[in-house]
């Protein structure tokens, strides 16, 4: 699995016109699955997610995490993480795994944030979504479960 967080003041994303997720403090999550996925991947990317030291303490150094200031997640899957740009000029997307066998796997990335406690809203899996958000710092990271 990989994942592009960002850190963001607020977020947003719309499917067919209507808000499907929003959040005002946290993280702004893409999610990609690859066909050698497992819950064990998206258990680990998680944990990462939500303990990353990436927000400022009281003397402006990133030392408190998701968990530590309260913050939620706007999970987005993103099959498009997965393109291989290295030849022609159209991305291929064989490395990103089939619907059914994505699906899944991103369910159980944001049902394992939930249990943290964390508060996680989401597009729709496959839909054409609108994105936004106010990307705080900015602060961009790409985790890896492979790496």
């Amino acid at each position: 699995m990989k994942l592009v967080i960002q850190r963001a003041k607020n977020a947003q994303v719309t499917a067919d016109g209507k808000v499907t997720g929003q959040i005002s403090h946290g993280l702004m999550v893409l999610v990609g699955v690859t066909h050698e996925d497992t819950e064990k991947d998206a258990e680990y990317l998680a944990d990462k997610t939500a303990n990353l030291r990436i927000f400022e303490d009281e003397n402006e150094k990133m030392n408190l995490s998701l968990l530590d200031i309260g913050g939620s997640v706007l999970s987005v899957s993103q099959f498009t993480l997965y393109g291989d740009c290295r030849k022609g000029r159209r991305p291929n997307f064989m490395e990103a795994a089939k619907p059914d066998e994505a699906n899944t796997l991103y369910e159980a990335y944001n049902e394992f944030l939930r249990k943290k406690n964390i508060q996680v809203e989401t597009g729709v899996f496959g839909a054409m979504m609108d994105v936004s958000f106010t990307n705080d710092g900015p602060v961009t990271l790409i985790l890896d479960s492979k790496n």
